[in-house]
């Protein structure tokens, strides 16, 4: 897999004001997770991807408990990570219309240094925090609406180790793929 270089998107905007982390990861919004993982396989040679329903978190909406309720399945397109979305149950109706979205990108991932840092540089900027959350394994993150600027949202979180051996489990998975078995558990 050829290594990229690191992208200064300061060098590639021309109002360097709002300075966003390399993407890492593009998330779509789909109606079905396992047809759409078999398509992107089919069509884009995408995968394998790993599927995961209904992860358990705690979330919070405008500083009140939130319900984000989806599947997600998780492959590799060339260099960079995909994530395919379908929404479940989402509350309160704030939130539903904040994630929900037409098929499409739903949001573009970035690692951050310090999460608090970001958020609230993010929110200085305008792109206030829909959603912030904690997985079991303790990993925060936090999606901030950035589709006035970029029709999508920004997804936050540090690098810590359960995210990186899910990004590392996905890219060593695709390092020689041959095209079978597309569609696996996560």
């Amino acid at each position: 897999m050829p290594c990229w270089p690191k992208l200064d998107v300061r060098t590639l905007v021309t109002d360097a004001a709002v300075e966003l982390g390399v993407p890492v990861q593009i998330a779509y919004a789909v109606d079905d997770v396992e047809r759409a993982a078999q398509s992107f396989a089919d069509r884009f040679g995408a995968g394998p991807f790993f599927i995961r329903h209904h992860p358990p978190f705690e979330a919070m909406h405008d500083g009140a408990p939130a319900i984000f309720n989806h599947s997600s399945a998780y492959g590799q397109w060339g260099h960079m990570q995909i994530e395919l979305v379908q929404l479940g149950d989402c509350s309160p109706v704030s939130l539903h219309q904040l994630v929900s979205a037409q098929p499409g990108i739903h949001h573009v991932a970035t690692f951050v240094e310090s999460l608090p840092h970001e958020q609230a540089r993010l929110e200085a900027l305008g792109m206030k925090c829909v959603m912030h959350a904690t997985t079991p394994s303790g990993l925060q993150f936090a999606f901030h609406d950035a589709r006035a600027e970029l029709g999508h949202l920004l997804e936050i979180y540090e690098p810590a180790d359960s995210v990186l051996r899910l990004y590392s489990k996905v890219r060593e998975a695709a390092r020689d793929w041959d095209g079978r078995d597309p569609v696996r558990p996560g």
